[in-house]
C-alpha cells in the first residue's frame, strides 16, 4: 500500500539520483579527463549542499500534490510527532521536523558523506596538479608551480628543497623542449586511482567463473573475460571468421569447412 512515507523517500530518491546520476555515467567512462571529472564532483557537491539547505520546500511540495492526486493520506505537518521507540519524556518535535531532520537532511547528509569520502579535498587536489604530465598536445597543459606544489606538498620525503629548487630550473627547459622527469612521472603513476574497467573486470569474472566452472585455468579464462568485457568488438566477429581463424591455427582431424 502507497503510503506518505514511500512517497516521500521515492521522490528524495529521484532528486538525489537526478543530481548523481552525471558524475556516476562520466565516471564509468574508459577514457575520462581528470580536470572534467573533478570539476563534475565539485558541481554534484555544490548541487547537494544547494538541496539540503533549499530544496525541501519544493520536496515536501511536489510530495504534497503528488498524494492529494493519488488519494494517499497528507499527515498534518504541525501536528506532533511521537516516537515510541526513541521518545523522552518532555521532548515533543511536529511531523514536519521528523520528515526534514530524520529523513531528508540524513539521507543528504549521507550522500554528501560519500562523495566526500571518495574525492576529498586532498584527493582532488592531487589528481588536479597531476595532470599537469598529461603528455596530450605535448605537454601543452604543464604548469611549472603546479608540479612543483606537488613535488613539495605530496612527497616530501621523495624531494628535498634543493631538489624542489633545481625541479623548477629543470621544468624550465623542458618547458620549451620535450618535459618529463622521471622520478615525478613515476610518483605520479603509482596513485592509486581506481577506474571502472579494472571494476567491471572484476565483476564480469564472478559471472563467467561460476562455482561450476571453478576449474578454468587462467588462459580461457582470460580469454572468455576479453570476450565478455568487449561486447562492443566481439558483436563485430562473424562465425565464419572465428572458423578460419581457428582452422589457420593448426591442422584438424575433422574438416570445419
Amino acid at each position: 500500500m502507497m503510503t506518505f512515507d514511500l512517497v516521500l523517500i521515492l521522490h528524495l530518491m529521484k532528486e538525489l539520483m537526478g543530481i548523481t546520476d552525471l558524475l556516476c555515467r562520466k565516471l564509468q567512462q574508459k577514457s575520462q579527463d581528470i580536470i572534467n571529472a573533478m570539476a563534475d564532483v565539485a558541481t554534484t557537491k555544490r548541487l547537494i549542499q544547494d538541496l539540503r539547505d533549499n530544496g525541501w520546500s519544493k520536496l515536501l511540495k511536489d510530495v504534497t500534490v503528488f498524494c492529494t492526486k493519488q488519494g494517499i493520506t497528507v499527515p498534518d505537518m504541525n501536528g506532533s510527532y511521537a516516537d515510541y521507540i526513541r521518545s523522552r519524556s518532555g521532548s515533543e518535535a511536529t511531523v514536519e521536523h521528523h520528515y526534514r531532520y530524520n529523513v531528508f537532511i540524513v539521507a543528504v547528509d549521507q550522500q554528501m558523506q560519500e562523495l566526500n569520502c571518495r574525492f576529498s579535498e586532498q584527493a582532488t587536489e592531487l589528481l588536479i596538479l597531476s595532470t599537469s604530465l598529461d603528455p596530450r598536445g605535448s605537454f601543452s597543459s604543464l604548469k611549472i608551480d603546479d608540479l612543483c606544489t606537488l613535488a613539495s606538498k605530496f612527497y616530501p620525503a621523495d624531494f628535498s628543497n634543493q631538489e624542489i629548487d633545481n625541479l623548477r630550473c629543470q621544468l624550465r627547459h623542458y618547458q620549451l623542449d620535450v618535459p618529463t622527469n622521471p622520478k615525478l612521472i613515476r610518483l605520479v603513476l603509482t596513485l592509486p586511482v581506481s577506474t571502472a574497467t579494472p571494476e567491471r573486470a572484476f565483476s564480469a569474472m564472478k559471472l563467467v567463473k561460476t562455482r561450476l566452472r571453478n576449474k578454468m585455468k587462467d588462459a580461457f579464462l582470460r580469454d572468455c573475460l576479453v570476450i565478455y568485457i568487449e561486447k562492443k568488438l566481439a558483436v563485430q566477429f562473424t562465425t565464419s571468421d572465428i572458423i578460419d581463424d581457428f582452422y589457420a591455427m593448426k591442422t584438424h582431424k575433422m574438416r570445419l569447412k
